[in-house]
Parts: structure tokens; C-alpha cells; sequence
């Protein structure tokens, strides 16, 4: 079964509502049978995930770097905890073990974290598909500066398109899962 590496945040947002995403996001990946791969923490949206995840059957990998699991934020509970030198073994593990990568609520890392898969995508180091789950808008003024970015002649419109995005996690999903040729 497909594994999809999901960036997010390892604090809970200010709005309930993005806890309640990413726990629907994990209990739709273990309904589905897919992997869920991520950063391994047991705080914040991370953590919140991966228990949904866990708790529907479902099998969640963890990939964290030892500094943090020094820091006690690794859950220790998962399926499989990956412990890694540094924050770029990390990002490459998380890539190396996803068949598709989704991006909910986060702060600088989840951003540049997927930024750099984005990246890859278009420089074609991996063809694994991208999809932004748009939580009651969070990511929507994002979304409207990259098609800006478009409009003035900085990122071509297929690139742009590759780039999947949905308010809910069943339909990014289903987006996701046809790219995949599910």
C-alpha cells in the first residue's frame, strides 16, 4: 500500500479545528490501508495524527533526528521510529519512504520542508504527487500567491498544477490516490 509523508506541525495551531484535520487525515490514511510517514513526534498536530492513525489499525513510520528525540518529542509508540543524525537525513528519509508527500497547518519547518519536496518534484529528482490539505483556508493565501507567481512569469502553469489541494482530507485523498493511479 501507498505511503504518504505528511509535514505538519508539531504545535496544535490556535484553532481546534486543525487538530481535528490532521486526526480525520489519520484515521482516513488507516481506513484506506496507506502508510502514514512523518516527523515522529508525540506533540502537537504530529502527534495527534499519528495516534488517529494508530488507533484506526493503521501503520505509522516516524523519522526523527536524535536531537530531538533527546528533547523527549519522539513518540515512542509508533509502528516504527527511524532515528536519524540530523534534520537533512531526516527530510531525506521522509522523502525516500513516501510514495506522496501532503502538507497541513505548520509553521517554518513544515513549509520548508514542503517547499524542498516541491522542489524536487520540479527539478524531477522523484514524480511523487504533492497536495495541500487547505484547512478552513489556512493555506489559502499561499495557494493565491503562487498562482501570482504564475501570473508574473516566475513558475510555469504545470508546475502550479501539479500541485493538488483540498479542504478535506477524503478529497485530497481521492486527488492524491488518482495521481498515484489508484
Amino acid at each position: 500500500m501507498p505511503r504518504f509523508c505528511v509535514y505538519l506541525g508539531a504545535r496544535e495551531g490556535s484553532d481546534p479545528r486543525f487538530i481535528e484535520t490532521a486526526r480525520r487525515l489519520g484515521r482516513e490514511l488507516a481506513g484506506r490501508g496507506h502508510t502514514l510517514v512523518y516527523g515522529g513526534a508525540r506533540i502537537g498536530l504530529m502527534g495527534a495524527m499519528a495516534d488517529a492513525a494508530m488507533a484506526a489499525g493503521g501503520e505509522v513510520i516516524g523519522v526523527m533526528p536524535d536531537h530531538l528525540v533527546a528533547r523527549e518529542q519522539a513518540h515512542h509508540g509508533l509502528t516504527e521510529l527511524i532515528r536519524v543524525r540530523n534534520m537533512h537525513e531526516r527530510k531525506s528519509s521522509l522523502a525516500a519512504h513516501a510514495d506522496a508527500f501532503i502538507v497541513l497547518p505548520g509553521g517554518i519547518g513544515t513549509l520548508e520542508e514542503f517547499f524542498e519536496a516541491w522542489t524536487w518534484h520540479y527539478l524531477g529528482l522523484h514524480d511523487k504527487p504533492i497536495g495541500v490539505l487547505d484547512c478552513d483556508g489556512f493555506y489559502r493565501p499561499l495557494l493565491e500567491f503562487l498562482d501570482s507567481t504564475v501570473e508574473h512569469g516566475f513558475l510555469n502553469a504545470h508546475t502550479r498544477d501539479e500541485l493538488l489541494d483540498a479542504a478535506e482530507p477524503a478529497e485530497l485523498l481521492d486527488l492524491l490516490e488518482a495521481r498515484l493511479g489508484r
